[in-house]
């Protein structure tokens, strides 16, 4: 069994910076790699933010410049760091991960249970 755990979201005015946390544990071999996800009202879930095993990031045009994925892979973490927050990544944050969780065995995934971040003056 594996869980993630969220924590960070909240309320900020724009121009402001929330930084996300998403904290795996259980049984866990490996990680392939991590990501950040969000779903606004109303639209398709989208892939924010990724980071591989390798340490390669991918982000979303939208969050160039602005938002940064890391980890800690001691602690089997994953960071998102918002700065310049604007009205429009208002969003429920939910992050991934492809854990492998026995030598051998194939790679799931995982979800956290969703953050809301307003982003509102």
């Amino acid at each position: 069994q594996v869980q993630l755990v969220e924590s960070g979201g909240g309320l900020v005015q724009p121009g402001g910076s929330l930084r996300l946390s998403c904290a795996a544990s259980g049984s866990i071999f490996s990680i392939a790699h991590m990501g950040w996800y969000r779903q606004a009202p109303e639209k398709e879930r989208e892939l924010v933010a990724v980071i591989t095993s390798a340490g390669t990031t991918n982000y979303v045009d939208s969050v160039k410049g602005r938002f940064t994925i890391s980890t800690d892979n001691a602690k089997n973490t994953v960071y998102l760091q918002m700065n310049s927050l604007k009205s429009e990544d208002t969003a429920v944050y939910s992050c991934n991960m492809k854990i492998q969780q026995f030598r051998g065995f194939p790679t799931r995934d995982a979800w956290g249970q969703g953050t809301q971040v307003t982003v509102s003056s």
